[in-house]
């Protein structure tokens, strides 16, 4: 693994793991609002910048209810959501397929709970030969030391744990990238606390303020 190497739209791939209420309702290792907004953030960058992305629910029928549908209805309707009965997406063929079909081997992964549905995978893919990378604060657990202790397991195992808006910076990488930045800056605005700061250099300097500088 190159740990130099940043993430960008055509090297990596993107799943989005368990995002259900029962899950949610097991969460007590952080706020579970600013979860639901960062899982929204990567739904809406991974679309943005055409990163490809996999979907996948477990019981949903039976026991875990639907993935959050902010992802499912608002940014990507009609994508194929992945039911499993395993703990560990791994296990499930449809699942590895759908990683496969990406033809990337680096995988940045979010998903509840830390401990169980994030770490199995991540460990599996890993001895896959797979590069991924686990999104922190996209990720939730019982309790504080749940989330922490997997993510230390999975840190120490190879993974690479970033933050969501680590994800969105490394693949816009300049502001003067004009094809994304509009988007760019509508998801901070609508989802993230640096949208304040946006909202006011728009209001304090005109609609032509621009991290990108001078038009």
């Amino acid at each position: 693994m190159s740990f130099q190497e940043m993430l960008t739209p055509t090297n990596c791939a993107l799943a989005l793991i368990d995002f259900q209420p029962a899950m949610f309702q097991g969460v007590q290792s952080g706020d579970r609002k600013v979860i639901v907004d960062n899982v929204q953030v990567l739904a809406r960058v991974s679309k943005l910048f055409e990163v490809p992305t996999i979907i996948t629910t477990v019981a949903k029928d039976s026991f875990s209810g639907p993935f959050m549908p902010e992802v499912t209805e608002g940014i990507y309707p009609g994508k194929e959501v992945i039911d499993r009965t395993s703990i560990n997406s791994w296990l499930n063929a449809d699942f590895r397929k759908a990683v496969a079909a990406t033809g990337r081997k680096r995988v940045v992964l979010a998903g509840l709970w830390t401990g169980a549905c994030v770490n199995f995978p991540t460990l599996d893919m890993l001895k896959e030969g797979f590069e991924i990378f686990v999104v922190a604060d996209a990720c939730g657990d019982t309790s504080p030391e749940a989330h922490e202790r997997a993510m230390q397991r999975m840190v120490q195992a190879g993974a690479v744990p970033i933050t969501t808006l680590q994800f969105v910076f490394e693949l816009q990488q300049d502001w003067a990238r004009a094809g994304t930045y509009e988007g760019v800056m509508g998801i901070l605005k609508d989802l993230t606390p640096y949208g304040i700061q946006v909202r006011f250099s728009k209001w304090a300097l005109g609609e032509h303020a621009s991290e990108a500088g001078p038009a």
